[in-house]
Parts: C-alpha cells; structure tokens; sequence
C-alpha cells in the first residue's frame, strides 16, 4: 500500500513539475514513519553492581531526530572552530570534542535541567546541551563581547545555569563536583551532580581523595571518566598500570559503557542518576569514545596514532552515521528528512560564525568586572601602581 501511494506521489508531482522528494517527505511526516522502535544495545562491563542497565534501549521518533540535531550542531560547530582556528582567528587553548558527540547528547537526555555537571576543558558540547547558543559559545571563542562568558572566558571557560564549566587545571573539577552533589544532599532537592574528567586525569590524587569522601557521605555524585583512549599524546597502556577505570573508585560500584553510542549511554547515564537519587551514593561511568582532532589545536594528533586508526573509527563507530543508520533502517525518518537538518544546522553555524566574527571584543573598561559576585564598586591595580581600573559585580 505505502509503495502504491509511493508510486502515485511521483507521477502526480512529475505532472505538475514539482519536486518529489519534497513532497513525499511532507506527506511521509505524518503516517509513513515508524514512532518507536526498540535497539539492541552493548551490555554494560560492570564492577560492584548486581545488575545494570538493560541491553535493550527503546527510541521514539521526535528522540531520534533530537540526539541526531545535537550531535550534528555539536560536529559542525566544532569544525567551523577548527576552521577559524586555522585563520587565528580564534587563539589560545581550543580543545575540539568531534567524535564524542554521543557522551553529551546521551547524558543531558538521561538528566534534569535542574541535575548538575562540571567537565574539564573539552566543555564545547556540554556547553550547548546545557543550553547555551551556538552564537554565544562560538563568540566565547572569537573572544567577543556577546560571548557566554562576555568574551573573557574562552575556550575552556564558559558556564551556564547548572553548568560550572570548563576548567584549565586537569582534575581540578572532580572535587568541586563532589562539593556540588554534597550541596544537593545538603538541599534535599533530589539533584544529582554529573563530574566528569578524562583518562589523563584518573591518576590524579585528588580523584580518589573525591571518590573517599563521596563514598563516606553518600553523595549523589555520578564521575564519569570521559576515555578517548589518549591523555594529551600517551595512549591509556602507557600512562596506567591498570585501564579498568570504571573500577577505580575501588569500593564505589562502577560501569564500563560504549560511549560512541548515544542510545547505550543514555541508558547507562539513566540507571546512575537513579541509584544516585535512591541514596545509595556515588556510581563511577567510564565511556569508551575516541575524539577526531589532536588533544588541542596545537597537536596534529597523528605523531602517536595513525590516520588509518582515526578512519576505522569513523568508518565503523562514528556516533552519529550509527544512529543515523539505525533510524533509516527502522523506517524513523527519511533520507531528505536528515539532510534538510544538515542544511538546517550548517546556516545555523554560518550566522553564528558571521555574529563571532563581528560582535566588537569587549572594552578595556570592562576587563576587571564581576571578580566578585556581589561587591560594591572597588579599584584593581593595573599593570602599575599608578593605572587603576575599576570592578562591577
């Protein structure tokens, strides 16, 4: 029946001279398409848990093409980022999150608005899950007044409502995500913090003094070791005695998750807010993910590994054709449907990129504003005793 109906669109609109794809699509939005279908997903490695989360993940229709527009604004957003780079447009630490897109999109979708999360300095994708404009990030980058962060923050810098960043210091935000879900206990609100740091952080010190108190206090902490398999330029092998970093909180339960698939970590990321939320304390994710560019803008990211590497990954796990893939298979949307999206985002991208470009930087007057949050005016010493410049919270 689908196939006739098919069959008379075409010879209608080749009659009337329009365009058929177009018209099928339309026409397809509303009867034609499956709403929900259920996927196979990879089981969970799991340490201290009995069970974990299912290996069967169900996906509606209006889901799909929501994870789909994310991670794709999250890829074209970081390219354009590499591209202005390139014409030092952007300067500074840029570090790019292409080939992780799954790990953003697949927490926020499993979390509340109002739930928490602190990252480390690859913060660009969390930064527009958690609701911030791709005009603002990108102006954050150009270092432009209409920036997040009013141009002041940067790259690794830039915040949002129950988003506290980008942080510089590797670690550094383990702690002060363990300090955020000790204020949601405090609270009582029912919120839990999602802290989240790479595989070249797992070795510091302050993560297991985090881990401790957590596990002491209960805390509703999910940590989640983002692994992309390389701290800076050293592979995992070579930096830890033991890789198994969903085990590392050693007396905290743990989950080892394919982070390259949004539907798995979704599921995953689900069952650790809620055995945060039913008191039982913290929970330890590792996501298995790979990113695509170097650490930063200044490593090529091909002297420790090889392009063939980078190509089989995107060849055979890339985050976004898998699910792309999946919901072409299953009938969920069309072909045009996801390339009008792609259209869609790409002049999303390309007016952010104009405004970046063109918002003025923000004034020398302005450089020592909000130093505190809530201060009288006060005078900060310049480059010499004799230039002062003045602070407003």
């Amino acid at each position: 029946m689908k196939t006739m109906l098919a069959i008379i669109s075409n010879a209608l609109c080749r009659m009337t001279g329009r365009n058929a794809g177009a018209r099928v699509v339309v026409s397809r939005s509303f009867a034609d398409f499956t709403p929900q279908a259920t996927f196979d997903i990879k089981k969970c490695d799991l340490h201290r848990l009995e069970e974990g989360p299912p290996v069967k993940a169900e996906l509606t229709r209006e889901q799909g093409l929501q994870y789909y527009r994310t991670m794709q604004t999250v890829r074209r957003m970081e390219l354009k980022a590499d591209q202005l780079y390139k014409q030092k447009i952007i300067r500074g630490f840029c570090h790019l999150y292409d080939g992780q897109e799954a790990c953003a999109a697949g927490i926020e979708a499993a979390i509340n608005p109002s739930d928490h999360l602190i990252t480390a300095y690859r913060a660009h994708g969390y930064t527009y899950t958690r609701g911030v404009s791709v005009k603002e990030i990108l102006a954050e980058l150009t270092g432009r007044r209409g920036g997040v962060a009013k141009g002041k923050g940067g790259s690794m810098h830039m915040y949002a409502p129950h988003f506290y960043g980008g942080n510089g210091i590797v670690g550094a935000q383990v702690p002060l995500g363990a300090g955020i879900a000790l204020a949601c206990q405090y609270q009582g609100n029912n919120q839990v913090c999602v802290t989240l740091y790479g595989d070249g952080a797992a070795n510091q010190g302050q993560l297991f003094e985090s881990y401790n108190m957590a596990a002491l206090w209960k805390l509703p902490c999910i940590f989640i070791c983002e692994n992309n398999k390389y701290g800076m330029g050293t592979s995992v092998e070579r930096a830890a005695a033991s890789t198994d970093y969903y085990k590392r909180g050693d007396f905290i339960p743990g989950l080892r998750v394919d982070g390259m698939d949004v539907l798995c970590v979704r599921e995953a990321a689900q069952f650790a807010a809620d055995h945060c939320r039913a008191g039982k304390g913290p929970i330890i994710m590792e996501l298995q993910t790979y990113r695509y560019h170097g650490h930063s803008m200044s490593d090529p990211g091909v002297s420790y590994r090889t392009r063939e590497e980078i190509q089989e990954v995107r060849s055979k796990s890339d985050p976004i054709s898998m699910l792309k893939e999946r919901m072409l298979s299953h009938n969920m949307a069309s072909v045009e449907e996801f390339k009008e999206i792609d259209i869609e985002i790409r002049k999303q991208v390309e007016d952010a990129t104009q405004f970046a470009t063109s918002d003025p930087e923000p004034p020398l007057e302005e450089l020592c504003n909000h130093i505190f949050s809530n201060n009288p005016l006060l005078e900060v010493r310049g480059t010499n005793p004799w230039s002062k410049l003045k602070s407003v919270s």
